[in-house]
């Protein structure tokens, strides 16, 4: 089946057609782990999940080798480390592991592959000096310094002319380099800070070579996809671009996917706004699987305005879906296949929009289910294209009695009911039930006993 992607690089929408279709390569660029990752952060996360699951069920799992890397030294993880009293690997590692824990709860698969740029920095040498070699960069007093001068195609993803480049390009600290549009390979060492013995000098790697040497070291010179935000296109992809290209003569990547902006309640997340939403403190009051609903609800390339009603739509879609499978419960498990509009959805440029829609037709379906052989299909149905979104894999019990640490306290309560309704203790039973509704806590009576669930929205957004 024909997957098709809208490439940055071509600006126009592609079949998708692997170098080797025995190895499909992705690459996407992962956190900065200095601090909590915010829900934009999650954005490129859970969008190329979808694509990772797609070319996995396309290719086959063992085939599709994806990495998705850690940054773990750059400016701000210096200044943050030092002012905590920490070392930076203590400091980094601390924050790569929250940053995997809010990733599983967003239902977001783990990489083939989670490279550190502390590990690689060997390769960033030599990358820097192939690049040296070649004349593409040279050294100056504060590092090493590549000459978009010598790359005649240096723009093609972004767009922009060599005219264009000076914006923005200033940098404190770097006054020596020739041009103002030359970006740092290497900054040179300086007192207190972490620093690497290297050929040209004593200091660490700058943030564009770290994404090459990884990608070189993990899937080698020239891959299938390369992923991230659109913010990341020009300078961090372009720059990526010029040295991976002028130090192998290869290109970086054949499909450059970018997803587009978030927003929150209708204004840009910022600091100055007070609006910064962290996944961490979104969990607290929302299923995981709802912020994930949320963040795939618009097409990837396309702007999405986060907000409470948005996180409200995506519990109740899957509230109801969850309620279809939750019907289903009496019918036989099997193994299933996801739906062809589903997955005709998702192998048009991830249509997730569209994949949702389609879902919510397949649920229709129920109604029609009647043999136990079709209710058994249409479950298994459900799940396996569920299962491509990243939604619908745990058991509606578990959804639908949602986020509390209060659990034992609900469950001894319907027990408690239960046993005085098989006592035939109306009053009690009803006491119980009014104390349990006071909790938002809604009891389903049926024929294999009593069950229950959170009924309502989450009180807090």
């Amino acid at each position: 089946m024909d997957v098709f992607l809208s490439n940055t690089l071509t600006r126009a929408k592609e079949r998708f057609t692997p170098a080797d279709p025995q190895r499909v390569t992705m690459y996407v660029c992962g956190p900065t782990v200095y601090d909590y990752a915010h829900i934009g952060n999650y954005r490129p996360a859970v969008s190329f999940d979808v694509l990772f699951r797609l070319l996995r069920f396309v290719y086959g799992e063992s085939r599709v080798i994806y990495a998705r890397n850690l940054t773990d030294i750059d400016d701000r993880i210096i200044a943050r480390a030092a002012a905590a009293g920490e070392d930076m690997a203590t400091f980094t590692e601390r924050y790569a592991r929250i940053y995997g824990q809010d990733s599983e709860a967003l239902n977001i698969l783990r990489p083939s592959k989670e490279p550190r740029a502390t590990q690689h920095v060997d390769g960033m040498i030599d990358m820097i000096s192939r690049l040296l070699a070649c004349g593409c960069a040279y050294p100056a007093e504060s590092g090493v310094y590549f000459c978009v001068a010598a790359d005649e195609d240096y723009g093609k993803l972004s767009g922009r002319s060599q005219d264009d480049l000076l914006a923005g390009a200033r940098v404190e600290g770097e006054d020596d380099k020739r041009s103002a549009s030359d970006f740092a390979l290497w900054k040179a060492a300086k007192p207190g800070e972490p620093a690497w013995p290297a050929p040209f000098g004593a200091g660490r790697p700058g943030w564009h070579i770290e994404c090459s040497a990884m990608i070189a070291a993990e899937l080698g010179t020239s891959i299938d996809i390369h992923a991230g935000g659109l913010d990341l296109i020009f300078p961090h992809h372009e720059n990526e671009i010029a040295q991976s290209e002028s130090a192998f003569g290869a290109p970086l990547a054949r499909y450059w996917l970018h997803n587009g902006f978030l927003d929150i309640e209708g204004e840009k997340m910022a600091k100055s706004l007070g609006n910064v939403r962290l996944v961490r403190e979104l969990l607290k009051d929302w299923p995981g699987e709802a912020i994930r609903w949320a963040l795939l609800s618009g097409h990837y390339r396309a702007p999405l305005n986060f907000s409470r009603d948005l996180l409200e739509q995506a519990k109740a879609s899957l509230d109801r879906l969850y309620g279809v499978i939750e019907r289903l419960a009496d019918a036989p498990d099997q193994a299933g296949a996801p739906a062809p509009a589903v997955l005709a959805a998702l192998c048009d440029d991830l249509n997730t929009p569209k994949a949702m829609a389609e879902l919510f037709a397949l649920a229709g379906q129920e109604a029609f289910a009647r043999t136990a052989e079709d209710r058994s299909a249409l479950k298994a149905a459900l799940r396996a294209s569920g299962e491509l979104i990243g939604v619908l894999q745990q058991s509606a019990a578990v959804w639908f009695q949602g986020i509390g640490d209060d659990a034992a306290e609900i469950e001894a309560l319907v027990v408690a009911r239960t046993e005085a309704r098989a006592a035939k203790n109306w009053v009690e039973a009803d006491r119980l039930r009014a104390a349990l509704a006071q909790k938002g806590i809604e009891v389903l009576d049926g024929a294999n006993g009593s069950r229950w669930r959170r009924a309502g929205k989450a009180e807090r957004g």
